[in-house]
């Protein structure tokens, strides 16, 4: 049987891609759901408590019971509210973590976008989702919700900063922007965590800053601020908020394993295969997410002008420090540089 004309080993491939692209996304955002129920099991687990063990096996089914419950609830909106303006914030949320979710690399050959710009796209991803935090802060027209959007953007701003120069380190070692390259060029060497540990020291506190979790969670701090500003945010419009904030912490978790763990690299075993090398990237990326809810259940969360002064007088000098150094040592080690 001949296929059509117009049918080409181009539309074929086109084709594969999307659907590979859907299956990505998709996963992605289940996994984040997941992630919820994993993060209240872990957590009673050592706050010594049950945690969700009523619906479905081990409380498996407490997530879709949860997205039901959300979805059926009043979608209300303060009568004083610039509608327009709250109704999209959640949308850009939920927007920009799956955009910056589309660069990374799970496996060799398993990736949605292959960008030269790969890290620079996800630094402006970071960037354009501080939108969805103020314009949902000012268009509910709420002092809870504006101070914890402004809040939110300062914080997010400036560990964004910290956060790019602490990875320009990493940018200067591989070579190149490129995720899949960056994993290449550590395949080749050592994982960047060896080389590059004064940039790994800021990009976690980085990471955590700019997903508000704890102990960076003041845009939210109930005791001050009720919810921040998703205050006045209910049903379906709440839920995107905090999905999108789990889709963050799986997109940090995997950025983490490519950038400075290898991706799906494992020294010394053959993983060229689709399979083991998506195997291994997700085991990776399964433990950093586990640390970030063990950060949560361990750690305090101290004031807002501590947490300002630590990433203006600690982290930015660290990342110039680990980015300099950086560049010192290339320049040594490159013949003739020197003359």
């Amino acid at each position: 049987m001949t296929l059509p004309s117009w049918i080409t080993q181009e539309t074929i491939d086109t084709a594969i891609k999307s659907v590979q692209a859907v299956v990505i996304l998709v996963g992605m955002v289940v996994v984040s759901a997941w992630m919820i129920w994993l993060e209240r099991r872990l957590l009673a687990l050592w706050q010594d408590r049950y945690g969700p063990n009523r619906v479905g096996p081990f409380g498996l089914g407490q997530v879709i019971a949860d997205m039901l419950k959300i979805f059926f609830k009043e979608d209300w909106t303060p009568p004083f509210a610039d509608k327009a303006m709250f109704w999209i914030a959640p949308a850009i949320a939920m927007a920009m973590m799956i955009l910056g979710f589309m660069i990374i690399p799970l496996g060799d050959t398993l990736w949605i976008a292959d960008l030269n710009i790969g890290l620079l796209f996800f630094l402006a991803i970071a960037g354009l989702a501080v939108y969805a935090v103020i314009l949902g802060g000012w268009a509910s027209n709420s002092k809870y919700s504006l101070l914890g959007g402004v809040r939110s953007t300062a914080q997010t701003i400036s560990y964004e900063v910290f956060m790019g120069i602490s990875l320009m380190g990493v940018v200067m070692q591989a070579g190149s922007f490129n995720l899949r390259e960056i994993v290449h060029a550590q395949q080749e060497q050592v994982w960047f965590v060896v080389t590059q540990l004064l940039g790994f020291i800021v990009w976690v506190p980085a990471a955590l800053a700019v997903t508000h979790r704890t102990p960076f969670d003041l845009p939210e701090a109930e005791q001050e601020l009720v919810q921040g500003y998703h205050t006045e945010y209910s049903s379906m419009k709440f839920g995107m908020f905090m999905v999108s904030e789990y889709v963050g912490i799986v997109m940090v978790s995997a950025l983490t394993t490519t950038l400075f763990f290898g991706g799906w690299d494992v020294p010394f075993v053959d993983n060229e295969g689709w399979f083991l090398s998506f195997l291994s990237f997700s085991a990776k990326t399964f433990i950093f997410m586990c640390s970030y809810i063990l950060v949560r259940a361990a750690l305090p969360r101290p004031r807002y002008d501590q947490i300002m002064a630590a990433g203006w007088k600690v982290c930015l000098p660290i990342s110039l420090i680990n980015m300099l150094g950086t560049a010192a040592v290339i320049l040594w080690q490159t013949p003739g540089a020197s003359s």
